[in-house]
């Protein structure tokens, strides 16, 4: 009794004292409590594990295609344990150094083992007052670390030696993978665009890359370029395959390659759409593009190699495929339909060159085309994403969030800031990758012994086979 006479008081207070009531109402106003939402939450965690497809098994599969039966488990393995140290390592400081403020670099390590994040834990997305479960971004980021470093793999299969790729994975993944993803894509928040000042201030605390405007959807320049160039450089340090140029090096099994293409296919709807981080209409924007780009730049190798060579071929076609996944990544959320179109059609071509004359003039033996597909389709892209980003030309523009509104489009200047990003991938991860494989040719060597390379990496290093005959 005596409680319900302390209800009806308080209410009757509230209704004789609007005042009261008005204050209660504000100060509840001004301390607003935002909740992720479970729509664009379930769609990063599903994100999430279609980006961990694309590396076990659709890379592991891609790449073990590629290589002659003798190699098949390496290249497995290889890309199996480096999804799993990298994951491992994401989590203890990875996240942290990548996502927290900090310099224009890298971050800072207060989020250790993800110190201090719980389930109530949120981060922002591309909209004002929408968040996502920081939970589900940790994961949906350490896929995308986990298989930027396993493509570097393809460039120096059959040859590397286990422990000098894991050894060369954590140093790369450290200074090069990290700070790359902060340069780009660490930025506040578009809650924290208030005002011009504001705004401004919110700037300053951005990643490198992202203060000078560079636009990276979803990793053109932070995983394909960074990667490519990484491949590069061990495929020349680390030297030519025994008997490349002389013997035939052809794929044991393009059947697993077309499978893990298809999977790799499948997973990137993940990948692009996903990093839109909402169930929105720009991730539906994202995912058509990545969908029809990658049909155009299979079906354009496939033709150029027919014409070329008088038949077109499975490898030829796959490989377009994923030239055209590359090739669309860093534009899928910024470009409209059709340049997603001329994206999917001259990835086909361009990167055919990259893995056939390109290739020739530098002279390595860049085992799976990493450079070839992923080097040039990402140059190609992110260079495109700055023509086809205006919106005369069918692309969104660059959002304004101080205006709340789409901002006038120069798209001079929208090729320079790509340039910074493709230029500033090239040369960070070719320098942090020279001195990387130095280190480990200086400690453990980079390749194993040229008999064991003869006998195949399956048997000499893992002591198994893929195959029983």
């Amino acid at each position: 009794m005596k409680s319900l006479f302390a209800l009806l008081s308080l209410i009757g207070a509230a209704v004789v004292s609007p005042a009261w009531a008005d204050t209660a109402a504000a100060a509840v106003a001004a301390a607003p409590v935002l909740v992720a939402n479970k729509g664009d939450n379930a769609w990063l965690l599903i994100s999430a594990a279609l980006v961990i497809l694309m590396s076990i098994p659709g890379l592991a599969l891609f790449y073990g295609g590629l290589v002659r039966s003798k190699n098949m488990l390496s290249v497995l393995m290889q890309v199996f344990v480096t999804f799993s140290l990298i994951s491992v390592l994401w989590v203890v400081y990875g996240y942290s150094w990548a996502f927290t403020e900090g310099g224009n670099f890298v971050g800072v390590l207060d989020k250790l083992f993800l110190k201090g994040i719980t389930v109530d834990s949120v981060v922002a997305t591309f909209s004002k007052g929408v968040v996502v479960s920081e939970f589900a971004y940790v994961i949906f980021q350490g896929a995308f670390a986990a298989i930027t470093c396993a493509l570097i793999v393809g460039a120096f299969a059959e040859r590397a030696k286990f422990s000098a790729v894991l050894v060369f994975m954590v140093i790369w993944y450290t200074f090069s993978y990290l700070p790359m993803a902060h340069m780009v894509w660490y930025w506040a928040g578009p809650d924290a665009y208030l005002d011009a000042a504001a705004g401004e201030a919110a700037g300053k605390t951005a990643g490198f890359l992202f203060q000078k405007g560079a636009l990276d959807f979803a990793g053109g320049t932070v995983v394909h370029i960074n990667a490519a160039i990484a491949g590069l450089v061990g495929a020349m340090m680390i030297g030519k395959r025994v008997g490349y140029g002389k013997e035939s090096m052809a794929p044991h099994s393009l059947t697993f390659t077309m499978i893990g293409a298809s999977l790799l296919w499948f997973g990137w709807f993940g990948f692009n759409a996903g990093s839109a981080l909402e169930a929105s209409g720009g991730a539906a924007l994202a995912m058509v593009n990545t969908w029809v780009a990658t049909a155009c730049a299979a079906m354009s190798w496939m033709l150029a190699e027919w014409l070329i060579k008088d038949k077109p071929s499975m490898l030829g076609a796959a490989s377009g495929a994923v030239a055209g996944l590359v090739a669309i990544t860093p534009a899928a959320g910024f470009v409209g339909v059709t340049g997603a179109i001329i994206i999917g059609l001259l990835a086909g071509v361009v990167c055919l060159w990259g893995v056939t004359g390109l290739k020739r003039l530098l002279g390595a033996d860049d085992s799976l085309d990493v450079f070839g597909v992923h080097g040039v389709g990402g140059i190609l892209g992110s260079l495109l994403t700055g023509v086809f980003c205006d919106p005369a030309l069918g692309g969104t523009g660059v959002y304004d969030y101080v205006a709340n509104k789409v901002g006038d489009y120069d798209m001079t200047a929208q090729l320079i800031s790509q340039a910074w990003g493709v230029g500033t991938a090239l040369v960070w991860s070719g320098v942090v990758s020279l001195v990387a494989y130095k280190l480990v040719d200086m400690i453990i060597g980079l390749r194993v012994p040229a008999e064991e390379e003869r006998e195949g990496l399956d048997v000499t290093s893992h002591g198994e086979s893929a195959y029983h005959l």
